[in-house]
């Protein structure tokens, strides 16, 4: 991926200008030629840094939504809606078409900043795919992605091409070029409003990602915005007064000191995540989940039980299911390995003695609830721990035991599928693996890494049973 220079910077800060884009002097661009070094867990060619002190409240950015690249602004608007692509697919569509266009295209010099794609798994061989998302949360979803999208070019992009009406420049509307396009949708592309919808929004798109460290979001033109922001020099010609509705704002919602860089989120999202969606990520990530699949869980009860037992069992857990909120057939542990209360509650369901089992009234849906949920004491630890009516029972100290043997099984079971090498393998493969010159299994990595030591969470979780 080539590096933006000074000089295309350059280009995009005069075209901000003559397109109402308005960058406080408080911030910095800063291009890789610039010298700098990006202080970001992801190494983007152009990165915003504070040239002063920033305090909460202060609006470093004000965008005109008629300066964003969406299927309402584009030179191919007109093409989009007679051939009626809606979503990402037209988004693309857009972005392509401005790219065909060249210098002739309005947002030609926002255009020469971005990178040609995002090196999300959508853009992954398949074989890349299997082997470093294997056993992964993504590793279905990154699959599902290139099938998708192919049927997507297929079925939209391709007859477009094919059309004479269009008159378009088929080497610019390519699969390769959909991909790409639909990958800075993908980690790129904000929602605007309901007119415009998502779209690709220039200079906002600068600002990197940083999970629950964020230090600005993009906003609608705030209430009090009559005069905008102020420069540092506290001019108050900076900003002439605009309409509201017609202006995005990137305001700073936690301060930032002199000289360091200032983030943005893509939201409270995974490791997991952040790769399917944007390409990379991150270490010690709090929103990192594990999820545990209801076949796994059917896999470990055929070791105990009958075909016949298992579903009859199976269908009490539904029931009881309709009671909840939960609506899957997968199970999250969380970040520190603690397992969701339906697990929980199925795996004691699944490790009934047969005789406890029968004794529950299936018919009485509540009073099955009811006895399930006395049963069910699961609390790591000590002395702090909740009791229940049956608590002191011998059976419900063996059912504990159980079940904490069955957490361990399914840890076993779901760490199995990530096939090769063991949590220290991956350890010591990531600290001699480059960022820079192998992204793809180093990001994956890290992805590996974090949802293992999920799972080794889980382990220790069940054990203080």
């Amino acid at each position: 991926m080539a590096a933006a220079s000074s000089r295309t910077v350059r280009g995009f800060k005069r075209w901000m200008k003559s397109n109402g884009v308005e960058c406080s002097d408080a911030i910095l661009l800063v291009s890789s030629d610039d010298g700098d070094s990006v202080d970001s867990s992801r190494s983007f060619s152009i990165y915003v840094k504070a040239l002063c002190d920033l305090k909460e409240g202060d609006v470093v950015a004000r965008i005109p939504k008629q300066s964003c690249l969406t299927v309402r602004t584009t030179a191919a608007c007109g093409l989009i809606e007679e051939a009626q692509l809606v979503g990402n697919s037209g988004l693309a569509v857009a972005i392509m078409y401005e790219l065909s266009l060249g210098a002739r295209s309005k947002w030609f010099p926002y255009l020469q900043i971005l990178p040609p794609f995002e090196d999300i798994p959508l853009l992954w061989p398949i074989k890349d795919i299997d082997y470093l998302l294997s056993g992964t949360e993504i590793h279905q979803a990154a699959r599902e992605d290139k099938t998708l999208v192919y049927q997507d070019w297929k079925e939209y992009i391709k007859p477009l091409i094919d059309s004479a009406s269009y008159e378009l420049n088929s080497n610019f509307f390519t699969l390769e070029k959909y991909c790409a396009a639909r990958s800075l949708i993908s980690s790129r592309s904000f929602q605007i409003d309901e007119y415009h919808g998502f779209g690709m929004v220039p200079l906002a798109d600068l600002f990197n990602h940083k999970t629950a460290a964020e230090n600005v979001h993009l906003t609608l033109d705030s209430d009090d915005a009559e005069g905008g922001m102020e420069s540092v020099d506290d001019s108050d010609s900076f900003w002439t007064s605009r309409n509201e509705s017609a202006f995005m704002e990137m305001i700073v919602v936690k301060g930032v000191k002199a000289g360091t860089e200032v983030f943005n989120t893509y939201g409270s999202v995974g490791t997991a995540a952040l790769l399917l969606r944007y390409g990379f990520s991150e270490p010690d990530n709090p929103y990192d989940i594990v999820n545990v699949d209801l076949n796994l869980v059917i896999h470990w009860s055929s070791s105990l039980l009958t075909s016949r037992q298992s579903r009859k069992r199976l269908r009490l857990w539904r029931k009881l299911k309709q009671h909840s909120n939960h609506d899957t057939d997968y199970f999250e542990i969380s970040h520190d390995g603690e397992p969701e209360a339906e697990l929980m509650t199925l795996l004691h369901v699944m490790s009934l003695p047969e005789k406890e089992f029968d004794d529950l009234d299936h018919d009485a849906i509540s009073a099955a609830e009811e006895a399930v949920r006395e049963n069910l004491v699961f609390f790591p630890g000590g002395g702090n721990e909740k009791k229940s009516k049956t608590s002191k029972k011998p059976s419900s100290s063996l059912l504990r035991q159980a079940v904490g043997k069955a957490l361990v099984s399914l840890a076993d079971a779901r760490e199995d599928l990530y096939g090769w090498g063991s949590l220290d393998d991956d350890i010591r493969s990531l600290e001699r693996c480059c960022q820079v010159s192998e992204p793809k299994l180093y990001y994956s990595l890290l992805l590996r890494i974090s949802e293992r030591r999920i799972i080794q969470n889980l382990r220790s979780w069940a054990k203080g049973i």
